[in-house]
This record gives C-alpha cells, structure tokens and sequence, in this order.
C-alpha cells in the first residue's frame, strides 16, 4: 500500500519506522514523497490509499477520504507567515503562495476576505527567492521558510496562525493524514494505530531517523532541521484530541460559510 507525504523533516521523522519495517504494519508500506500540493491533487482523483493532505484541501475529498488520528500537523505558534522586503500595505499585492489547495491560502483567504489581491502559485520552496527578487510583492510561506526567511533579506508582515489563534482560541490545523474510506474501518484502525506507534518509535530513537530525514532536508541546517521537527511534530500529532477534532471543525464550518468548501456530514476522524 503507498503511503504518500512531503519531504519535510516532520513527515519523514514520523513515518520512518513505517516505511521501514520498525512497528507492526497490517500492510507493507511504501512511501511515496512529493509537494504536498501535488499531494493535495492527487487525493482529488482518489490516487493513494494514504495520504498526507492539507486540510483545506480535506474539506474537498471528505466523501472518498478519512482522517487519521495520527501522523498530522495541528498546533499553536506553527501558522504560515506572510513577508515581503519591506512593509507594504496589501491591497492590491501580487502575493505567491503555495498552493490554492493548502491551508495556508485557506486562511490568507479568509483573512483578506474583501481586500482585493493577486495571487501567484508557486512551489513553496520558490516562494521566498521570488519575494527576494521582486517578481511578486509578498509571499504566504510554510514549512521550513518560517525559520529561514530573514535570510532572504524579508521580514514579517502576518502571522496566519496567530490570528486563527486570536479569532477562535483553538490550534491551527495545518496538514492530516488520510485513508480512502473503501479500505474499510477495521483496516483504517489499524493503520492508524501503526502511524502512531511509528512516531511513538521515533521519540523513544530519535537519533535512528536522522539520516533518513536528512536525505530529503540536505539544504537544511541541523539546527533548522530540529526546530522544525520540533515545532511541527507535537501532542496532536500522537493523536489530534478533541481540542483538534474542535479546530479543524471550526476551519471547516467557516471556511463552508465563506463557500471555499462543499458542506459534508461525513465523519471527520477514524477510529
């Protein structure tokens, strides 16, 4: 069964004891990495039995998909960030961003809800040197970018996260991981239940994934590595908790009302 996610250091530290025969699997795994947009597209058509999708883009495929438990990215101080060279007002920007289907345009959108922009999609890797280089104004970045923009010459213009945090006092659901619900309740659990033994394996040797994590994040600093882990990996990702279950229905609920997303009544979570 193929398993897809990105190559982000909080992806690949967490699934590493799957994907490498550490925990009890009801099913061989094989991992399958790319963008999580291209990640996000191909869980429209239904292509991987599991998958790494940001939620914005869940609120789409809740009829065909299920959530996991496990394995996601929720949390508190982890939002994207909007930069630019130097301040500007937003009217009007040409801002990059990664993805129409990630959270983070999600929440840009609602944020600006009646201030007119241009939006340019661009991999989320291609979005600070673009900002840098002046060929867009702005740019909405994630992952790792949080830590590193400053030295693109950028500085901060919005915190997304803290002002979901603000507006609704509940953590940011960023990214789940997903089962196509035609592979039945009984082998969901289960599989939820390995990807949360495979992060449970990887807190108790945290030093066995490194090289695993460090092929796909060679660009990276180690320090830049930890922090990301350690930001982006927490307790909602063992399990997301009825905090989490509360945050991502509240995401959904408004982003329902503002019609960026089909209404569903299909269960949220597994399990």
């Amino acid at each position: 069964m193929k398993l897809g996610y990105s190559l982000c250091p909080n992806d690949t530290f967490i699934f590493y004891a799957l994907v490498h025969g550490k925990v009890p699997t009801p099913v061989p795994v094989e991992e399958v990495l790319e963008d999580v947009e291209t990640l996000n597209r191909w869980a429209f058509a239904g292509r991987l039995e599991l998958t790494k999708i940001s939620y914005a883009a869940y609120g789409r495929v809740r009829d065909r998909y299920v959530a996991l438990r496990s394995g996601g990215a929720l949390g508190r101080g982890v939002g994207p960030l909007l930069v630019a060279r130097e301040p500007r007002e937003l009217a009007g920007a040409r801002i990059a961003h990664p993805g129409r289907n990630t959270t983070a345009f999600m929440l840009l959108s609602m944020m600006l809800a009646g201030t007119p922009f241009s939006p340019v999609e661009l991999r989320y890797d291609r979005i600070m040197p673009a900002v840098a280089a002046g060929e867009v104004d702005a740019g909405l970045i994630i992952h790792e970018s949080r830590f590193t923009y400053p030295q693109h010459g950028l500085q901060k213009l919005l915190d997304l996260g803290e002002w979901w945090e603000k507006e609704t006092g509940l953590p940011l659901p960023l990214g789940a991981i997903l089962a196509r619900r035609d592979l039945g309740e009984g082998l969901i659990e289960q599989i939820n239940e390995a990807v949360r033994a495979s992060l449970e394996y990887a807190y108790r040797n945290p030093d066995e994934p490194a090289a695993y994590v460090r092929r796909y994040a060679d660009e990276l600093s180690d320090e830049v590595t930890a922090a990301h882990i350690e930001t982006y990996v927490n307790r909602f990702s063992l399990d997301v908790g009825e905090e989490g279950e509360a945050a991502v229905a509240e995401l959904f609920s408004r982003a329902e009302d503002l019609g960026l997303i089909p209404a569903s009544d299909k269960p949220l979570f597994c399990c």
